[in-house]
């Protein structure tokens, strides 16, 4: 849902490069908001016309003030609203008969304030509508802040240093607390937005802008939901291919209506689609607002792409090797220095120097000793990325190493980062890296998270400037499915069932879906009574499985409703009643409408795997593959993937699982028929697309052998209604 926004990207430059303001509800009133956003775009200096809209007061702050917005001598390019928010809807229709390009709404009392605030939000909606090239930033914002611009269109007491990084907040609260952190660090901006309820401009929006302004190197985007994600989405991609965006995406842990329905819906979490999400986008998503900072720190200035083979020099081994630990446990590869390199250390350190990667230039360090080893160090062809860390000790010369620092980063391409641990004894050498745009952390682990977050967001970019530009919502597509996979009758019938369905497809009729698109399936038969199953179990041939059929179970194993391995008629009679019984004491209230019966089949030379859907609201259909059984929870081997569902797609699933190796074949045990899991994916894929009615799709287990590729259990749900857990 979009809340009506015109999708049109005229009109930022009036948000943004504004020749000429107006305030209304100036106030000289102390508190005010409108007194404290007119004061601040005074303060910064801005150049421009800047015009105090009161009704009530001819005067504002010395200056003359204006009763109305039609008594301006001339249209200002924007306009910032801090007037209740009753009066807004008015103030935009005023703002657009006068031809306004631009409006900040600082006001709240929206869509956030309940029933009313919802009410005056489609007004505001509606006069916006009105004037399709007026853009409209909030309501319920902070504002904008654009330092090299001297612009302060915000309540914000401070104002950041000019710098080369925008940040995207939909916290307006946690914009004043970055603000104030950025002071502290030196880190400056090029823009802060806080978006607000987003009413008019989103994020996509403001990401399309941002992608081709000259000021902006990077984006940092602060995020609590998503109501455009397809526009999102895209913007995303397309500016990632330019520039690292990385993003905190608050709000991780949601609960699902579909989650106790199925093992797709507890594994696919709100969190974990938005993780695959902004990987299609090529975002790289921080766990922190200080892992965002820390990204931040390495961003300013950093004219290319780090590789990621590290080097690390330091006067204390300790610090060395945990930030070698630290750097592997991401994955990150430690460089290995050449035999040349490994010569020219033994040269210029003393004897006992570490002799590898981490180089330990020993406690007791010169000046001299740290920028020879630096310099041989980014020499080296082997090195992408070198991470120098000081601790303060007799011989150390915090301030002067910092410079050697900063002398060698001028002189090559490769990252250079720095972490001085300590306190008051290294702060002069802090000042000297973050005045020469040198990254400096506290501590290393900080530093090389950081730099993994870079180097991951540079590949991320590489991998999206060879993909195509595709919109998950709207893509089609699945692997080598070239012709339709079932009739135009079959398809009709099968919606009109989905329509009329209670909400859950049960097994049986799940299984029958499945065959329709050319998916292996278990026979199975149900049956009402003991002797109708053991006359089915006979048909079949044994040994066969007994499984409860119910439409309010998800998980028939959790009340014993599924027997393995039934050896004879007896067995069948005895597990029926047993079973019957079992489920009645742990499901007392769930309708019973038959069991199933159907032949075993042994999983002892293949593998079960998981293969299921669940549509999100935003994102669309997302697919997950991973291992599969009872404990598909508990192995946490799995993978989600957005549309399209090609060839690509659904190989980078399978190789992405940790049991990828077993079904290529382990030590001596035969792998699986890849070809036909493949086959399996892109026919479930489109089964998928092909039904918009499914709330979420699941088979489990696909029983994969080297000969065959079978479902053995599969249950569906339509969106008209989920079952009860």
């Amino acid at each position: 849902m979009n809340h009506g926004r015109l999708q049109t990207h005229s009109g930022l430059d009036s948000l943004f490069a504004p020749s000429s303001i107006a305030v209304v509800g100036a106030s000289d009133q102390p508190g005010s908001v409108g007194g404290a956003v007119f004061a601040n775009l005074r303060a910064a200096g801005f150049s421009g016309r800047l015009s105090a809209v009161n009704r009530k007061r001819g005067t504002v702050r010395g200056e003359a003030a204006f009763g109305s917005l039609a008594d301006l001598p001339e249209t200002p390019d924007l306009v910032v609203v801090c007037t209740p928010a009753a009066t807004v809807p008015t103030l935009i229709r005023d703002c657009g008969e006068r031809g306004v390009g631009g409006i900040i709404v600082i006001s709240a009392g929206f869509r956030e304030a309940g029933a009313v605030g919802r009410e005056l939000d489609a007004e505001l909606l509606a006069a916006r509508r009105e004037f399709p090239r007026m853009r409209v930033i909030g309501p319920n914002c902070l504002g904008v802040l654009r330092p090299a611009s001297r612009l302060n269109a915000s309540f914000s007491p401070v104002m950041p240093r000019p710098g080369r990084l925008t940040f995207l907040s939909q916290s307006g609260a946690l914009c004043t607390a970055i603000l104030d952190w950025s002071i502290e660090r030196e880190i400056g901006f090029a823009t802060c937005v806080s978006v607000g309820n987003m009413a008019d401009v989103g994020m996509g929006d403001l990401i399309d802008y941002f992608a081709d302004d000259d000021q902006t190197e990077a984006l940092l985007l602060y995020i609590e939901g998503l109501d455009d994600a397809e526009h999102f989405l895209s913007a995303a991609k397309a500016c990632s291919q330019r520039k690292p965006v990385i993003a905190y995406k608050a709000g991780r842990f949601a609960e699902s209506s579909l989650a106790a329905a199925s093992h797709t819906g507890a594994i696919a979490s709100v969190d974990a689609v938005y993780d695959v999400a902004l990987r299609h986008a090529g975002v790289e998503r921080v766990n922190s607002i200080e892992e965002l900072f820390d990204c931040a720190r390495l961003l300013v200035g950093q004219s290319h792409a780090p590789g990621d083979r590290l080097a690390i020099v330091t006067n204390a081994g300790g610090p060395g090797v945990m930030a070698s630990d630290a750097w592997l446990a991401l994955g990150g590869p430690l460089a290995k220095l050449t035999g040349e390199t490994i010569a020219s250390l033994g040269d210029a350190l003393p004897p006992s120097w570490s002799h590898g990667n981490p180089v330990d230039v020993l406690g007791d360090a010169t000046v001299e000793r740290f920028q020879k080893a630096i310099d041989l160090v980014l020499k080296d062809p082997n090195v992408d990325a070198l991470l120098v860390i000081l601790t303060p000790q007799t011989m150390t010369e915090p301030a002067r190493i910092a410079e050697a620092v900063v002398a060698a980063r001028q002189r090559t391409q490769k990252s250079v980062v720095a972490s001085w641990i300590g306190g008051p004894a290294v702060q002069s050498g802090r000042a000297l890296l973050r005045d020469a745009a040198v990254p400096v952390y506290d501590f290393p682990e900080e530093a090389v998270s950081a730099l993994n977050h870079l180097v991951s967001s540079a590949r991320m970019r590489r991998a999206a400037m060879s993909n195509r530009m595709t919109s998950p919502q709207t893509a089609e597509g699945s692997r080598a499915v070239t012709t339709p996979l079932i009739t135009p009758d079959r398809l009709a019938s099968w919606r009109a069932e989905l329509a009329d369905t209670n909400g859950l497809l049960g097994e049986v009729r799940s299984k029958s879906l499945l065959a329709d698109y050319g998916i292996p399936i278990v026979p199975t038969r149900v049956a009402h009574a003991a002797a109708e199953a053991v006359s089915q179990a006979d048909q079949l041939g044994y040994p066969v499985v007994l499984k409860i059929l119910s439409p309010d179970i998800s998980h028939k194993t959790d009340v014993g409703g599924v027997v393995l391995n039934v050896a004879n008629a007896d067995g069948v009679r005895a597990s029926y009643a047993t079973m019957l019984e079992r489920v009645s004491q742990r499901s007392p209230h769930a309708r019973i409408e038959g069991v199933a019966v159907q032949r075993m089949i042994s999983a002892t030379r293949g593998v079960e795997l998981l293969l299921g859907m669940t549509r999100d609201p935003l994102f669309g259909p997302v697919l997950l593959l991973g291992a599969g059984g009872v404990t598909a929870e508990l192995q946490k081997d799995s993978v989600l993937e957005l549309p399209p569902f090609d060839d690509h797609a659904v190989d980078r699933m399978l190789r992405s699982l940790r049991l990828f190796p077993l079904l290529e074949g382990y030590r001596g045990r035969p792998g699986v028929n890849l070809d036909l899991v493949r086959d399996v994916v892109a026919r479930f894929a489109q089964l998928v697309q092909d039904f918009p009615e499914l709330a979420t799709a699941e088979i489990n287990p696909l029983l994969a052998t080297a000969d065959n590729v079978v479902a053995l259990d599969a249950r569906m749900i339509s969106s008209n209604k989920t079952s009860s857990p």
